[in-house]
Parts: C-alpha cells; structure tokens; sequence
C-alpha cells in the first residue's frame, strides 16, 4: 500500500483508478473461504496491486498476507469494473475499483488471521453465505454461480 499512500499525498481524496485481486477459494467440499473484515462484513481475500506486480502476484501475495494459505492453479473468473464500483471509504478517499477475479480448489498451508486486515476466516456453502457479505464481493460471487449454472 506505499504506492497508494504515495498518490494519496498527491492527490489527497480525489478519485484514483485502482486495481485489485480476489480470489474465491473452495475446499473439498465446495465450500467457499471468506473472511470477516476488520472494516466490517464479509469478504474474499484480495487487495489492491502494488508497483511492478502483475494481478495474479497481487492475489496470491494478499491471499497468504490476509489467510496464511499458498495458493495453487488459479482460473480467471472475471474482471469487475465501472461507475457501479465506485467507492468513497471512512477517511474521504475516493476510488473506482477494477478487481480481477480469481477462484482456486488448490491451496497449503494453516489459516492464520491477520489481525490488522480479518476478524475470522470460515468456510460457506454457497447457499449459506452470512448476510452481511459485502454487495461487491456478492457481485463477485453471483457472477461465479451464474457461469457455473450456464455450464
């Protein structure tokens, strides 16, 4: 988050266009992992992209910072941006979010919190998610199932 931090001195609160990475992952019983955040709700593992980094880098270093977990294989699942993506956050600071999307099955490692980003870390049925699951990350999700329900 230094580059961030770095424009946000330029720039102050206007809108930035910032990318990111979250990645859906599901165990063996096609459960999928979320997070509880400490900014309040629920939420996929991912964040936002640092200089010099491709996207796929971006979801894996954010999945082992926020989780403990090394992922695998990771598949592209869709890329979400647009005026409905904008976002005014506590301190003033605006942004519209372009967030890739990925999922994985193939993960090692113990979940470990990280008590600066997460509260918990917990396994859902996708007909079971908690209802304050953040709408972006709902989005995420729903466009996932919807792929899935066309095969």
């Amino acid at each position: 988050m230094e580059y961030i931090a770095e424009l946000r001195k330029l720039v102050g609160h206007r809108p930035l266009i910032l990318p990111g990475a979250v990645v859906m992952i599901f165990n063996e019983k096609d459960e999928l992992l979320l997070q509880l955040r400490s900014d309040g709700g629920w939420g996929l593992p991912g964040g936002l992209m640092e200089l010099g980094e491709s996207l796929e880098e971006t979801a894996r270093r954010e999945v082992k910072e926020e989780t403990g977990l090394i992922i695998g294989e990771l598949k592209l699942e869709g890329v979400f941006s647009g005026a409905e993506y904008y976002l005014k956050v506590a301190n003033g600071d605006e942004l519209y979010s372009v967030t890739t999307v990925y999922s994985t099955r193939e993960y090692n490692g113990v979940l470990e919190i990280d008590e600066h980003e997460s509260v918990d870390l917990m396994f859902f049925h996708l007909d079971h998610l908690p209802k304050d699951l953040q709408s972006g990350y709902l989005k995420y999700i729903q466009g996932y199932l919807d792929k899935r329900n066309e095969l």
